[in-house]
């Protein structure tokens, strides 16, 4: 196994474009830490790999936990699993949560990494997104973080409606100003059900402008990659040492356990996913019962998802390991599949890898779909 992943499954109040589970009254926060633990448990057979690499607390936001019950969460796993030596153990944090007495607590306790939830440095833009914190409390967080870790990483997001090319030039000056070694950086998407989408349909908001997100994105990549970061996948820019270990296992194919309401797990053939919904997880739980489905995958699911997550990366399509992990038919369907993609300059290969365009990268989505395998 590589890492486990925790998710909690709370915030104190809901983004505007946030389509993940979680609920904002944290009378059950208690009861369910003890039900992360019990699964922790229950599932501590489920793969065979001997050894935790990783482990990664996100939400929600996990920066609510208190001191007593990330100590409960970690005396769990280390008593019922194999950690390495030296595991990458982050935890998602939001700016409001990030007091330096808060600061003190995380950095007392095994956790090596902070993902600071940023977004934006103006207070516009986290106004239109119904973020917690405002752009002092953005600032002074990262201020206070690097004073007891080194390894941090912060999102950003661009496209949003009414942000300048400017504005967003001045969130990334802001970034490397501040010296932080990792930076995770989205386009604002509409997702079905969420007040964003039900504000944009009203004409509260502007709708979201794919030109400007395309723009933005080539300011993104041009500005950290002169400053040194390498783009080592779509969404994410690392100085050399700080690539984050947990996602880089997910992107290559690595086995993880999720824990918590609708946390998703795989093994290598099969994924899982626990209900989205607390009080039925907590009630499953306390009957000794895991709330999950299963979808066993094909051999045409796994070289989809490995097309798709390499595209993503620096590393690319080795077309010798798709022929060693799926068979000589799927190289052959690869290869054929790329040539139109080579020839319009959306895809490049160099010693049997493939990898996108500067040309292709904010199509890289799209262009892996058409290289899928589609079963009849």
């Amino acid at each position: 196994m590589s890492g486990i992943y925790i998710h909690i499954p709370f915030c104190k109040q809901a983004c505007h474009y946030c389509d993940f589970h979680f609920s904002t009254s944290l009378k059950k926060k208690g009861q369910l830490v003890e039900m992360l633990c019990k699964e922790l448990i229950l599932r501590k057979d489920e793969f065979s790999s001997p050894e935790i690499q990783t482990i990664y607390f996100g939400g929600g936001t996990p920066s609510l936990l208190e001191a007593e019950e990330l100590q409960l969460i970690f005396e769990t796993i280390y008593s019922n699993y194999k950690i390495s030596e030296n595991p990458e153990i982050t935890l998602e944090a939001n700016p409001d949560d990030l007091t330096e007495e808060k600061i003190k607590v995380l950095a007392a306790s095994k956790i090596n990494r902070l993902s600071i939830g940023i977004q934006s440095f103006f207070e516009e833009d986290l106004k239109l997104m119904n973020r917690a914190h405002n752009a002092e409390e953005a600032l002074k967080s990262i201020k206070l973080a690097k004073q007891y870790f080194d390894n941090i990483s912060i999102d950003l997001i661009y496209g949003i409606p009414g942000m300048s090319v400017e504005r967003w030039k001045r969130n990334l000056e802001i970034s490397l100003e501040l010296g932080v070694p990792h930076i995770s950086s989205y386009a604002l998407t509409v997702e079905p059900n969420t007040a964003l989408q039900k504000f944009i349909e009203k004409g509260k908001i502007k709708p979201v402008d794919d030109e400007a997100a395309k723009k933005h994105f080539e300011i993104l990549v041009e500005t950290l990659i002169k400053s040194c970061f390498e783009h080592y996948e779509f969404s994410n820019f690392g100085k050399p040492g700080y690539f984050s270990q947990n996602n880089t296992a997910y992107w290559l194919g690595k086995s993880y356990l999720g824990i918590g309401p609708a946390a998703h797990s795989y093994d290598g053939n099969s994924r899982k996913w626990n209900i989205s919904n607390n009080p039925l997880y907590i009630k499953a739980l306390e009957n000794g019962e895991i709330p999950q489905e299963t979808e066993d995958l094909s051999l045409s699911d796994k070289y989809n998802e490995y097309v798709m997550t390499r595209l993503r990366t620096k590393f690319g399509v080795d077309v010798a390991e798709v022929s060693d992990k799926f068979g000589e038919n799927y190289k052959i369907h690869f290869l054929k599949l790329a040539v139109p993609l080579q020839n319009e300059n959306l895809l490049e290969e160099n010693n049997g890898i493939f990898h996108i365009t500067s040309k292709g990268k904010f199509l890289s989505d799209g262009i892996a779909a058409d290289l899928f395998f589609l079963e009849e």
